[in-house]
């Protein structure tokens, strides 16, 4: 899937700069391009991020990453305990009869 995030970025870049800009040298394209990626990720809402620009998601997950860190109660137990050495094979059942 990372792929077609990339590609959906590139299209965008493309539909949306490039293709409209036209850059008088580097030094205005790379002013154009900062603003455009600035506006990206910082002004405009994504409808994968829930509407949200990356710049505000990025800060709630990393707010949620604290609290992560802060408390034990979202720690979890093993589902299951481990194997016990030696006992790899469970025992056969046999049919009466």
């Amino acid at each position: 899937m990372q792929n077609g995030i990339c590609e959906a970025f590139n299209s965008k870049m493309r539909d949306e700069l490039l293709n409209e800009t036209l850059f008088f040298g580097l030094d205005h394209a790379r002013s154009i391009i900062a603003a455009w990626v600035t506006d990206y990720n910082a002004a405009r809402p994504h409808s994968a991020l829930g509407y949200q620009t990356p710049a505000a998601y990025a800060a709630q997950l990393a707010a949620m990453g604290d609290r992560l860190h802060e408390t034990e109660a979202f720690r979890r137990s093993p589902i299951a305990p481990s194997a016990q050495a030696g006992n790899c094979h469970p025992p056969a059942l046999v049919s009466a009869g």
